[in-house]
């Protein structure tokens, strides 16, 4: 699967194996987009929203209508990751990266999160991510809301604020649109928040934009298509102050050993409640 590193096939479904008991209950009752590599990171890849025809019977799944896109018409099955051994089948798939949607199906239009998601352009790298980072935990902090970092397994990271209370994806949206503005006027040498190419050289995009019912972001604990198996892992907050690039890129056995050693990272991203101030 990653021809320059050696990383086989057999290795990419221990790992998944292995990192199950932390990572299925982030997955579990979500939608799911798979990132499918049938001949490795080097050659062609493709999503998978629908759940392939030929899965198990005891694998899950959910429709939802207009793959998430609120009006469309068309109904996605989605799969649904509700145990090891679902993942482990999307592994042997050869869905090296998961997509987890940002609602549950009990209540797909209510997402439990919102995520602020940091794409740097070069030359900037995840240093100039952490930066940001940290202005966004400062005005979470002011807010009263507390956010969870993780790098994204691949150039940049993203900071999770669990919600787990009643809310839309206009709310989240929103929310999140405010909070990437102040912080592109206060600091408009290092943040945008527009898509267009020719603003994002040496600045940090927070892209708000993911908050919305059709849109997915990696999953935690995910592996990543890249040269080496990386994988988003969750951080802690000293580690984004220290801001060593070197340090802050996982692959898959990193990740493991840090499991290990700290348990899950992200677990309060699971339970904690929080409420969206509104906006003045």
């Amino acid at each position: 699967m990653y021809p320059a590193s050696g990383f086989t096939k057999g290795r990419v479904i221990e790992y998944y194996a292995k990192i199950a008991p932390v990572m299925v209950p982030h997955l579990a009752g979500r939608p799911i987009t798979l990132k499918r590599y049938p001949n490795g990171v080097d050659s062609q890849f493709f999503y998978e929203k629908n759940c392939p025809k030929h899965r198990p019977d005891w694998m899950q799944t959910v429709e939802i209508s207009g793959g998430g896109r609120p009006g469309k018409g068309d109904i996605i099955g989605y799969c649904l990751v509700e145990e090891p051994a679902a993942l482990v089948w999307t592994a042997n798939m050869a869905s090296l990266e998961i997509h987890p949607g940002l609602a549950v199906k009990d209540d797909i239009e209510s997402p439990t999160l919102v995520v602020f998601d940091l794409d740097p352009g070069p030359p900037a790298n995840i240093v100039q991510c952490c930066t940001v980072a940290l202005w966004l935990r400062e005005a979470l902090d002011k807010l009263g809301l507390q956010g969870f970092p993780k790098t994204s397994g691949s150039k940049g990271m993203q900071v999770y604020v669990p919600v787990n209370t009643p809310t839309t994806f206009e709310a989240t949206r929103d929310f999140s649109l405010a909070i990437a503005q102040l912080m592109e006027r206060v600091h408009p040498e290092m943040v945008v928040t527009s898509q267009n190419k020719d603003l994002r050289p040496k600045k940090v995009l927070i892209d708000w934009s993911q908050n919305a019912r059709h849109k997915t972001t990696v999953g935690v604990y995910s592996l990543r298509a890249r040269e080496a198996p990386t994988a988003s892992t969750p951080i802690t907050w000293d580690e984004v102050e220290k801001a060593d690039a070197d340090a802050l890129r996982f692959e898959a056995a990193d990740v493991l050993h840090r499991v290990e050693e700290h348990g899950d990272l992200f677990q309060p991203v699971l339970e904690l409640q929080q409420e969206l101030p509104a906006l003045g």
